[in-house]
């Protein structure tokens, strides 16, 4: 790993650290903040510690883009959970083919 990737991974690790410290759960009770917080730390450790011995500097980067997605996502949707994967086309025509079938069945 060469000191300027060593340094943007030490500098994505420290930000997650102080998202964090300043996370507030949307629902506004402490119980939930506190939750969110633990799991961010322990979902940053967990996995900053399984791929700490990469060497393959194309991995380390998909690991480094993958993470700046988790941050900036968890900041604008504020869930500090990865998004779920969004339904394809395909599943969604057929989902509302579904829905239109039910509806016409009970009009």
């Amino acid at each position: 790993m060469t000191t300027a990737t060593r340094q943007e991974v030490l500098g994505l690790y420290r930000s997650i650290f102080r998202l964090a410290r300043k996370w507030q759960a949307t629902s506004g009770q402490m119980e939930d903040t506190i939750k969110e917080k633990q799991y961010i730390l322990n979902e940053a450790r967990t996995l900053f510690r399984k791929n700490k011995n990469l060497t393959d500097t194309d991995l380390i980067k998909q690991c480094i883009d993958e993470c700046t997605a988790r941050i900036e996502t968890g900041l604008h949707y504020k869930i500090p959970y990865p998004r779920p994967v969004s339904v394809t086309p395909v599943n969604k025509c057929w989902v509302l083919t579904l829905i239109n079938l039910v509806i016409s069945r009970n009009v």
